[in-house]
Parts: C-alpha cells; structure tokens; sequence
C-alpha cells in the first residue's frame, strides 16, 4: 500500500500551543490528523468507490505478503544447501 504526505500550513504559535496542550492530555496531533483525514474520506468518497479502493488494497496485501514468504522459503533453501554442502 502506497502513501502519501500532506503538507499544511498551519500558524506556527498556534501549532506549538496546540502540541503543548494535546501532550497534557496523551494525545497524538499524527494520529489525531489521520483520524480525521480519515473521516473526510469516508465523508466524501462513495462507498462503493471506497469498497473497490478496500478490495484493492487487499489484493496488494496479499501479494506482497505472498512475494514476502516466497522469498522467505527461497532463503532458507539456500541456507539448507549451503549447510549440507558444509556438512559434506
């Protein structure tokens, strides 16, 4: 899954305010920024849209997860034959 980063511009006396005040209280501003990006996401993108970019993701998921384990079992073969090769 790829991502993206948001630039925005922001007063800087109010931001560091901001940050002094949301660390009194334990809270992220990242978290808190993506929870809401979030929000605007699902406020205004269809959910079909959104179903299809889910299903999307999932498949690239999937694949990278199965790209990741071939390549795990390709390793520990190369391992083995280098240990019997060692062993002989």
């Amino acid at each position: 899954m790829r991502t993206t980063t948001l630039t925005v511009s922001f007063n800087t006396e109010k931001l560091d305010a901001l940050k002094i005040h949301m660390e009194k209280r334990d809270a992220d501003l990242q978290a808190e920024l993506n929870d809401t990006v979030q929000k605007l996401y699902e406020k205004y993108v269809p959910q079909a849209t959104r179903e299809h970019i889910d299903d999307k993701v999932a498949r690239e998921v999937s694949s990278a997860r199965d790209r990741t384990r071939r390549a795990e079992r390709s390793a520990r073969r190369v391992e083995n034959l280098a240990e019997t090769a060692g062993e002989a």
